[in-house]
């Protein structure tokens, strides 16, 4: 596989999508070409109607290899953790949430743009280029180039996609025990069959994004037979999962480039968030019998 050569845009075009796609090469291609470092830089939870969308910016050392390193989507629950706890010990990375609250007054197109830049801007090195997976970013602050398909046809796009799902995955599992009406742990808070069912016989909780049509409805439905209150968007769930303080922050979790030995804050975060989850899990089971 080959890398296009550069064109009149100034900068090497990506490979076209192929089984025969070395990740590598573009990056190799545009740090030749003078645009070095380059991060990758992808979104998950667009599509939920739960919970937050989060955005990973990544730089891989030239020497990392994560392994099984694929588009997130296309890889096993197992096989992110492994290239996850990879990436997070030796690249630099940052992670930007926007909780659901704050998608519903942006908008989800604006809320994915936000979550990116301020994904690329937590970065500790400072990238000379971005490659952002699908689509461009206005106001991104760097030179960027939007890929067709990045997380397939890049390598640092396909460990931001990495990072970033397993930590929205993490979150969603964290808001089961404080929701757990939902099942947010089995679907990510994505409207399955399930999710609907429950979120017509409880209504919206306060990590639904209710500018969703699906959530909209149900809330009306609810709301016919029950005196249903309005979700309390005050705290910010989500930022405590993450290790984040104040209301509805969406400031980005930090690595640097760093040795094996120096990922213990990452851990202490996700444990302290485990903490925080239990201490609403009253104030919800006491909202689950009001409705019952």
């Amino acid at each position: 596989m080959s890398v296009q050569e550069q064109l009149d845009v100034g900068f090497p075009l990506p490979p076209a999508l192929s089984d025969e796609v070395d990740l590598y090469a573009y990056e190799r291609a545009l740090c030749e070409a003078g645009y070095g470092p380059v991060a990758g830089a992808d979104e998950v939870g667009r599509g939920a109607c739960a919970g937050p969308l989060v955005a990973g910016a990544v730089i891989l050392p030239p020497d990392l290899r994560p392994t099984g390193l694929n588009d997130s989507k296309l890889m096993t629950p197992a096989a992110r953790d492994e290239a996850y706890e990879q990436i997070v010990e030796a690249a630099a990375w940052a992670v930007a949430v926007i909780p659901a609250a704050d998608v519903d007054r942006m908008g989800v197109q604006e809320a994915n743009y936000e979550a990116l830049r301020r994904a690329v801007a937590g970065l500790g090195i400072r990238p000379a280029f971005v490659l952002f997976d699908g689509f461009t970013v206005p106001n991104a602050g760097v030179p960027s180039h939007a890929v067709v398909k990045g997380d397939r046809l890049a390598a640092c796009i396909s460990a931001a996609s990495v990072i970033a799902k397993v930590t929205r995955d993490r979150i969603m599992t964290g808001l089961d025990g404080t929701h757990p009406n939902y099942g947010f742990a089995a679907h990510k808070g994505y409207s399955t069959a399930f999710h609907q069912a429950a979120l017509q016989r409880w209504g919206p909780c306060a990590e639904h994004r209710l500018t969703y049509a699906n959530v909209a409805a149900a809330r009306a439905l609810v709301a016919e037979t029950t005196s249903l209150p309005a979700p309390d968007r005050a705290e910010d769930t989500v930022g405590r999962i993450v290790g984040q303080n104040g209301s509805r922050s969406a400031l980005p979790v930090q690595g640097e480039l760093r040795g094996p030995d120096a990922d213990a804050d990452t851990y202490a975060r996700e444990e302290s968030a485990d903490a925080g989850s239990a201490e609403q899990a009253q104030a919800v089971q006491e909202t689950r019998g009001a409705r019952a």
